[in-house]
């Protein structure tokens, strides 16, 4: 078993042309566009866990669902044909494996193989990647290209705050990221701690079985009703079949996303003024819609807690859901102290409290035998690292779907493959002269979960090519209509050619 430190030597047999970790929505996509545009290039999906689906197949607490319409989630070429735009985990998770299946992506995929550590050669031109099977054994891949796409949250331990006394009590004491399987709710007085979009899933999720759920919130967050259907997008789709509904549909929900953002940021107090009004319609008459609705922060400077058919406020007008806005003083046998001095009654817990952060899913990078240190390098076009060679990794958007960013990366990788084929060349790597002296975080968001964690990831730049754009217009245009010879991109090939051909002509990895 090969040692952390130690040279990786990779079976021959293990080799492909490009090796991709994460078997997600966005792993899935990278693998469907590979087979659509490169149908001779070998590829395989390295996954840790036993399905696919990533987020959707970790996350199984009650109501989980998305928070981004599914025309805009869905990818470009895979229409979502559900009758709701906004759909249920267990709806996204069977999407993807729909996907997977229908564009013969399912045999590629290596289960139970976690990732913890890929090395560039410069030498041949290859990355050769350590994965730890569920099994214990360690296996070792080689691969021309390596697509990393882990997404950003660590799967193994969502977030949990140090809580006064939570040891006392007495009930049940759950995250959401670790839901147990049949966990019955019935009947019991449910506190959930948090105010962000799990936190606005789980209430009126619970509230229907449970005596009663409370939102229990030190601080609100802007929460949008918006319809679970949409009604234009299933007419359309009688009328002018799936696929050019879905196209058009897509444009307009991309075009509105970026509307609410844009109107959010330039015009935030007509926003706030906007979905008060909204909110007072769906609560009783007299609720006090500024103290547990009403954020101290702007619009969009963190992301907005969508809620279907506005779901969270019938709970609340039913008398089955409530919230209290205050802080945590400490935890009793039976329930939660308040700093006001009230003891919030409960039989069970779930903390809401966000997830934690985790770059590249964990694994370690090194380029001919120096680690890379992730906070030193800065991101190019948004999906590539300075000085790393043959590596992308797909991130989505905070202020907007994430697979539309995704489907652009696939674009861009398989662009910047076909010209690395026409030119001869076997690697590029993104050059940046300067150092990280005016760099700011990959993502400039003021979220909790973001904050505390973001200094370990790489940096970007004040502008192109070396800016985290968060627009989609900007992002078309310079990931699937700009020059993929740009002069910071630069070519070479590796220095011994003849190890590169004799690995790259074995055969694929066998399922």
């Amino acid at each position: 078993m090969p040692e952390d430190g130690k040279p990786l030597h990779a079976d021959p047999t293990r080799y492909v042309d490009t090796l991709i970790v994460g078997a997600g929505l966005s792993g899935i996509g990278v693998a469907c566009h590979l087979q659509r545009d490169r149908p001779r290039h070998t590829y395989a999906i390295l996954e840790g866990r036993g399905d696919l689906g990533g987020t959707w197949d970790l996350f199984r607490y009650p109501g989980v669902r998305s928070d981004s319409d599914l025309h805009t989630l869905g990818y470009a070429f895979k229409p979502w044909t559900g009758e709701k735009a906004i759909a249920s985990g267990q709806a996204i998770q069977d999407y993807v494996r729909e996907t997977a299946g229908q564009f013969g992506v399912l045999p590629h995929i290596r289960f139970g193989h976690k990732v913890i550590r890929a090395a560039w050669s410069g030498v041949e031109g290859l990355w050769t990647v350590e994965a730890r099977r569920t099994d214990g054994e360690h296996v070792v891949h080689t691969c021309r290209f390596l697509v990393i796409s882990t997404g950003y949250y660590d799967y193994d331990a969502g977030y949990l705050p140090d809580f006064p006394g939570h040891d006392r009590f007495k009930g049940a004491f759950l995250h959401p990221q670790h839901w147990p399987k049949d966990f019955d709710h019935t009947g019991k007085r449910v506190v959930v701690i948090g105010s962000g979009a799990t936190g606005v899933t789980l209430v009126p999720a619970m509230a229907h079985r449970a005596r009663h759920v409370t939102l229990l919130q030190r601080s609100p967050s802007y929460v949008l009703p918006i319809a679970s259907k949409d009604v234009l997008a299933n007419g359309m789709r009688r009328i002018l079949g799936d696929r050019l509904a879905y196209r058009l549909t897509r444009r307009k929900n991309i075009a509105t996303q970026t509307f609410v953002y844009q109107i959010s940021r330039r015009h935030p107090r007509l926003v706030k003024t906007l979905l008060r009004a909204l909110q007072r319609r769906l609560l009783p008459q007299g609720y006090d819609v500024g103290t547990h609705f009403g954020p101290r922060y702007e619009p969009w400077d963190q992301r907005l807690c969508m809620v279907p058919d506005g779901d969270l406020f019938r709970a609340i007008s039913s008398g089955r859901a409530s919230i209290v806005t205050d802080r945590i003083a400490a935890f009793a046998e039976d329930g939660i102290e308040l700093a006001t001095g009230a003891l919030l009654e409960a039989d069970v817990v779930v903390t809401a409290t966000g997830l934690n952060l985790l770059a590249f899913g964990g694994m370690s990078l090194e380029v001919d035998g120096t680690p890379v240190s992730l906070p030193d390098t800065q991101v190019y076009k948004g999906c590539m690292l300075s000085g790393v060679p043959n590596l992308v990794f797909t991130v989505g958007y905070i202020n907007a779907s994430w697979t539309l960013k995704v489907d652009l990366v696939c674009e861009y990788l398989c662009r910047l493959l076909n010209r690395l084929d026409s030119t001869g060349h076997w690697m590029c790597l993104p050059h940046h002269s300067g150092t990280n002296a005016g760099t700011r975080p990959l993502m400039d968001f003021s979220a909790g979960y973001v904050n505390r964690s973001i200094d370990a990831f790489p940096r970007q730049g004040e502008s192109r090519p070396w800016r985290m754009n968060m627009s989609y217009k900007e992002d078309v245009r310079e990931l699937r209509h700009g020059r993929i010879e740009d002069g910071v991109l630069r070519f070479g090939n590796p220095v011994e050619r003849r190890t590169v051909t004799t690995v790259s002509t074995a055969k694929p990895i066998e399922p």
